[in-house]
């Protein structure tokens, strides 16, 4: 295709920005409606991209090239492959679906979808740029709104909330870029081309050195997933951002992290990760047990959303760390999987809480008679999060135990029979919450109280039956996904 799709789908977001600058700040209707209209085109042509990306050929596809700064060897390097199209459209559906959950946001909106569509530009921008400085300038660049979004628009702590999160990124990140020049100065290649950085560095570095800078750029990313025990920033930045902001750190950002593993530290220094690979394994484990058994106590309905992810994304990096097909295939399923149905959780959090102003399981009950098409969403959505069979996470979370059992390891088969208690954990602190929310008599205090409306549904909906989907036809991810996931693991095992 002649027409710049990837640049039209990362620069439109930020296009949308900058028309809601110079809009007057009292004509709210025109600032949602231009900020619904660049995330709608966004979505629309990143459907496009799913329809035109030859699935048969795999490889890179969409390639757009430019120099940049040339004396240091950096370019603007956009292209996608099976690994990051699916997050492209995740990102697509989840920043649409984030401006229409903002529709109520009151307090200074103009700044604050001017500053939701700027973080979708530096979301896309994280998984198109095949340049590293180009890729390091938009992964910061998600820090700066995501800061602001949380600071100005949270809850009562979000101060601390929002601090914690830009420190403990930021720190990664910086170390990240430590790594990154590593890479720069030691192949003596003087590119950031990461596909030829890809040919070059496996052999321009002694194995003690590929570890340390695998430690360098893993640790940027680790702190993103977030892995156990960098995990602390997460819950606190999910309690006190407002819904739409959780939805996009639950549904993309956590997703930088594994991408990351994926995308860099992996292809680009193979021998270290086969040596970090049981140690990627352990501390994946450790964050599924660890966050269910944390999610379980709590009272928060939003805290155990929080919890419930970091115990989830584990189950992605223990499918990395087997560097199996059915492994690698299934941990890419799951980010799109996890982001599809934790974003729906959050999503309806903010819905009960908008009408209740309570997170407070204990203090809810009976919210089948309450809220009837709300809790039958809730329920769905709880029955998709904990693995029902027929529902896209239960694919992600098979295939990645599958993956790490098929190594024939007996270490990994081992984490396999521990991970496992993870999913009837994940049984008992939903089905509980379910229990507790829905069932019962109805409460005297919320009789009355709306359901969820029709804006509300339009921000169920989609996810939903994208869960449903990918639950009975797995295939339509799995067949854009297994060449780039075959490619990957030859890179990383010869």
């Amino acid at each position: 295709m002649s027409m710049p799709l990837l640049s039209l789908i990362l620069w439109l977001p930020l296009l949308g920005g900058v028309f809601i600058l110079f809009i007057d700040r009292e004509q709210k209707k025109a600032i949602r409606t231009v900020a619904l209209l660049h995330s709608l085109a966004a979505l629309g042509l990143s459907l496009g991209l799913w329809l035109g990306y030859d699935r048969t050929a795999g490889g890179f596809q969409f390639v757009e090239r430019a120099d940049w700064i040339p004396a240091a060897g950096i370019s603007y390097f956009l292209a996608v492959d099976g690994i990051s199209l699916p997050l492209i459209v995740l990102t697509a559906l989840l920043t649409f679906v984030a401006v229409v959950a903002s529709w109520n946001i009151e307090h200074r909106v103009k700044d604050y979808f001017a500053l939701l569509l700027l973080l979708g530009t530096a979301m896309f921008g994280v998984f198109m740029a095949l340049d590293l400085i180009l890729f390091y300038v938009f992964f910061e660049l998600v820090l700066v709104p995501m800061y602001f979004l949380i600071g100005v628009w949270g809850g009562p702590r979000r101060e601390y909330a929002a601090i914690k999160f830009f420190l403990y990124t930021l720190l990664g990140s910086v170390i990240m870029l430590v790594g990154i020049l590593a890479l720069y100065f030691g192949t003596g290649a003087r590119t950031f081309d990461v596909l030829a950085l890809m040919e070059m560095a496996p052999g321009a570095f002694a194995f003690q050195a590929q570890r340390w800078i695998f430690l360098a750029l893993w640790f940027g990313f680790a702190v993103k997933v977030p892995v156990f025990p960098f995990h602390t920033w997460l819950p606190d930045a999910h309690v006190e951002a407002p819904t739409a902001v959780s939805v996009i750190l639950a549904g993309v950002l956590l997703k930088m992290g594994t991408y990351g593993f994926l995308r860099f530290t992996h292809p680009l220094l193979p021998e270290a990760a086969i040596w970090f690979a049981p140690t990627l394994a352990v501390l994946g484990v450790i964050g599924m047990i660890y966050g269910a058994l944390t999610a379980m106590w709590q009272r928060d309905l939003k805290k155990l959303v929080a919890y419930s992810s970091i115990s989830h994304m584990g189950f992605m990096l223990l499918g990395i760390a087997a560097l199996t097909p059915q492994g690698v295939n299934g941990a890419i399923f799951y980010m799109v999987a996890h982001g599809l149905a934790t974003g729906m959780l959050f999503l309806l959090v903010g819905v009960v809480y908008e009408r209740t102003h309570t997170r407070d399981i204990p203090a809810m009950r009976g919210f089948y008679f309450t809220m009837p098409v709300w809790a039958v969403i809730m329920a769905f959505t709880g029955f998709a999060s904990l693995g029902l069979p027929g529902l896209a996470p239960f694919i992600g979370e098979f295939f990645t135990l599958l993956g790490a059992y098929l190594t024939g390891d007996p270490f990994f088969q081992l984490m396999v029979y521990i991970g496992v208690l993870t999913i009837v954990l994940a049984a008992g602190y939903i089905l509980w919450m379910i229990q507790r929310m829905l069932m019962g008599e109805e409460m005297e205090e919320f009789k009355g109280i709306p359901d969820a409306d029709a804006r509300e549904l339009v921000t169920l909906v989609p996810p939903a039956a994208l869960i449903v989907l990918l639950g009975v036809w797995p295939r339509l991810l799995v067949d854009i996904t297994n060449p780039a996931v075959m490619e990957f693991i030859r890179r990383v095992l010869g």
